[in-house]
C-alpha cells in the first residue's frame, strides 16, 4: 500500500514530502492509520543522527496516536476501528527472559518505531500487537500522544521503585518531561517539589500539583536542601552539581535519571552510608505503559501540548530545536 509521510534525506535536514510503499500487516502485526503524532526530543536526535543509527530516508515520529485500519493473524486484543496509541517501540522478541518477565522494554532485541524503519509523520505505520496499546476513552487524541513516550518515561520509576505515596519527591527540569512528572507525582499522593532554573514557572507548575518551588539559579538552593527526598527524578541531559543532589536525599533515596545526562558521579560514602542509589529507567512495558493511560484517564491527566498541521511540520521542528515548547509538540496528520 502506498504511504505519505515526510522524510529527511540528510542528517539535520528539512523534511519533505515522501510517498512509499508499505507491507500489509503480517502475523502478529496492526496497521495504524495516524491521526496524531508527537514531536519528541528522541525525533530530534535521530534527525540529527546524534546516536550513529539513523537510516535515510528518515521518517521520524513514534508518539502515535491512530485508529486499526488493518490486523494481521493471530491479532486478538485489537480490532478495526479501534483508538490506539504506539511509543518509541515497535516491537520486541516475545520469547527472551525480558519479555517473558514482563520487562518487554529491556528486550536486546526490541524493534524501534523509528529506528531501521519509518515512522508516525506519515497518515500509517505498523507495529506488533503487543506494543500496540488502546487509548482509554477519556483521553483527548489530539494531547495523548506524548503519554505513550515521555509520560511513560516518567510514570516507569515510580512503579519500579516502589514510590509511596508519604514520599517526598522532587523533580528536576520542568519541561515536557518534568511537566508529566509533576502531574503524576501529585496524583501518586506524593509530596512534590519542582526545580528549575526558570522562576517563571512557578506558578503553573502548582497548578500542575506542585508542592513547592525551587529555583536553582540561586547559589547555594539546592546546597541547602540536605536530607530532604525519597526520590529525586532527573529528566534534563545536561550536567548538574550532582553531589549536592545525592546530598539531598534521605537515606535510601534514589536519584533516578530519565533524562540523558551525560554522565553522573559520586564519591562512594555519600551513597555508603545513608543507604542511597543512583539509578536510571527506559520507557516502561506494555502493561505498565496501560496502567499509566488508566492512572492518567483516572485522574484527567494530560499533557500540555501544542498542535500544528503535518504540513508545519519544519515550523514545530525548528521550536523544538531553539524554540521553548509549552511544553510538547503534537502533529496533526
Amino acid at each position: 500500500m502506498e504511504v505519505q509521510g515526510y522524510a529527511a534525506y540528510k542528517a539535520g535536514g528539512q523534511l519533505e514530502k515522501f510517498t512509499y510503499t508499505l507491507e500489509p500487516p503480517g502475523y502478529d502485526e496492526v496497521l495504524i492509520e495516524v491521526k496524531y503524532c508527537g514531536i519528541c526530543h528522541s525525533d530530534l536526535s535521530m534527525l540529527d543522527n546524534d546516536w550513529g543509527m539513523t537510516s535515510y530516508p528518515f521518517v521520524p515520529g513514534h508518539e502515535v496516536i491512530g485508529t486499526v485500519a488493518e490486523i494481521g493473524a493471530g491479532v486478538t486484543k485489537v480490532k478495526s476501528g479501534d483508538t490506539v496509541g504506539l511509543g518509541w517501540s515497535s516491537g520486541s522478541c516475545m520469547t527472551c527472559e525480558q519479555c517473558m518477565s514482563g520487562n518487554h522494554n529491556l528486550c536486546a532485541k526490541s524493534e524501534g518505531t523509528v529506528v531501521g524503519r519509518y515512522g508516525g509523520f506519515a497518515d500509517k505505520v505498523k507495529a506488533r500487537e503487543a506494543w500496540t496499546i488502546p487509548l482509554p476513552e477519556g483521553l483527548d487524541p489530539a494531547k495523548a500522544g506524548p503519554l505513550y513516550c515521555g509520560g511513560i518515561t516518567v510514570f516507569n520509576p515510580f512503579v519500579q521503585l516502589n514510590v509511596k505515596p508519604t514520599d517526598s519527591v522532587a523533580i528536576v527540569g520542568i519541561g515536557g518531561l518534568g511537566h508529566m512528572a509533576i502531574m503524576f507525582a501529585a496524583k501518586w499522593g506524593c509530596e512534590v517539589t519542582a526545580f528549575s532554573t526558570s522562576s517563571n514557572k512557578e506558578a503553573e507548575v502548582r497548578e500542575m500539583g506542585a508542592h513547592h518551588f525551587v529555583n536553582t539559579s540561586e547559589k547555594g538552593a539546592v546546597a541547602n536542601l540536605a536530607n530532604q527526598f525519597d526520590m529525586i527524578l532527573v529528566t534534563v541531559n545536561v550536567m548538574l552539581p550532582w553531589a549536592e543532589y545525592i546530598n539531598a536525599l534521605r537515606p535510601k533515596g534514589t536519584l533516578h535519571f530519565v533524562g540523558a545526562a551525560p554522565e553522573v558521579s559520586s564519591g562512594i560514602f555519600p551513597l555508603l552510608t545513608g543507604q542511597k542509589s543512583i539509578s536510571a529507567s527506559p520507557l516502561g512495558s506494555p502493561f505498565t505503559t496501560d496502567l499509566m493511560l488508566h492512572f492518567a484517564k483516572r485522574h484527567h491527566i494530560n499533557p500540555i501540548t501544542e498542535l500544528y498541521p503535518l504540513a508545519e511540520v519544519n515550523t514545530a521542528i525548528e521550536k523544538l530545536r531553539n524554540g521553548k515548547p509549552k511544553y510538547r509538540l503534537v502533529l496533526e496528520i
